[in-house]
């Protein structure tokens, strides 16, 4: 028998409130995170990804809102939280570490005190505690010389040691979610296996489960087990990986799928692009958003926003080739 989710989430939309006037830069976003696995959220820049993670957190800035929608996590309905009631939810229950570790790290602390601040504050640990519990969070983060690490400030370490630490950080109060918001965009092509072999032995060591977030569909190949590809605010296809990378439903992750270098082409020089640029959120074509960069478009994609399809048992796609229009 399957386990419940861990994490639901139903119709998210979330509005922007900016001077040129107000849209929405997540529309009825709908997806699930079961125990132990890692789903991925793939999609271009302003997509929507970040979004939805910040949603997840209630960490929006004060432009944003959340206008529809429902989101769960362990059976309880998180916007029923208070803001108290939901600092406890983050970092005990549900953890995030972001793309950027420079700017997600004080300049001004040593790592030390940053990695020991949640321990003192969710968990109740004495300084000296904390301490011996944040030399091991640093030793299972794979940081050699913890100890000396802990003396060490932000701007003295790589940027792979960096985004360790905000992993250390991130798992300092043992949550059942990670959040992984482009953990390994600013990292060499070594670094970034390293990190994605550390969440994975983390993972199964920890038994969380993980949500990442990023562009890269060779990263979702190499270590998701579901994915959710999205475009202009919305997912278009949802599907376990193998299915995804064997019979992509819709016509953007087929580009997405274009896209990627290769292994067994050194010799091609330029890789297929998809044509055109994502939409402004002010002025999203009507019907369904990808078809002014859609070699497949007809009219009828220009009327409706597709509705899900089914392709296989947990693969679907919101594309007319597959299905009709929403009502």
């Amino acid at each position: 028998m399957e386990a419940s989710p861990l994490l639901s989430v139903r119709d998210l939309t979330v509005a922007f409130d900016v001077r040129q006037g107000s849209f929405d830069a997540v529309r009825n976003v709908s997806f699930e995170v079961r125990p132990g696995r890692t789903v991925g959220i793939v999609g271009e820049s302003g997509s929507g990804k970040s979004v939805t993670a910040m949603a997840l957190m209630q960490l929006l800035p004060e432009s944003a809102r959340l206008t529809t929608g429902r989101i769960r996590f362990g059976g309880r309905d998180l916007q029923g939280l208070s803001e108290r009631q939901m600092q406890a939810v983050r970092g005990r229950e549900i953890a995030m570490v972001f793309q950027d570790p420079m700017a997600s790290l004080n300049p001004i602390l040593t790592i030390g005190h940053q990695v020991m601040e949640p321990l003192r504050i969710q968990l109740g640990l004495s300084r000296a505690t904390a301490r011996v519990r944040a030399e091991e969070l640093l030793s299972l983060v794979r940081i050699p010389s913890p100890g000396q690490i802990m003396r060490a400030y932000p701007h003295e370490l790589s940027g792979g040691m960096r985004q360790r630490v905000m992993i250390a950080i991130a798992l300092s109060c043992g949550p059942k979610l990670l959040i992984a918001d482009e953990p390994t965009t600013a990292l060499d092509v070594t670094t970034q296996a390293q990190i994605l072999e550390l969440l994975r032995d983390l993972q199964q060591r920890l038994h969380m489960s993980i949500l990442l977030i990023t562009h890269d569909l060779g990263v979702i190949a190499e270590f998701a087990d579901d994915v959710l590809v999205m475009y202009a605010g919305r997912v278009v296809e949802r599907s376990p990986v193998a299915a995804l990378f064997d019979r992509p439903g819709h016509p953007y992750t087929e580009g997405l799928l274009r896209s990627m270098p290769p292994l067994d082409d050194e010799d091609r020089e330029t890789l297929p692009a998809i044509e055109g640029n994502v939409p402004s959120p002010f002025d999203l074509p009507a019907g369904c958003a990808f078809h002014p960069r859609c070699s497949y478009a007809r009219d009828a994609c220009r009327s409706g926003i597709p509705a899900f399809a089914p392709l296989g048992a947990t693969h679907d796609a919101a594309c007319l080739r597959t299905g009709r229009p929403a009502a």
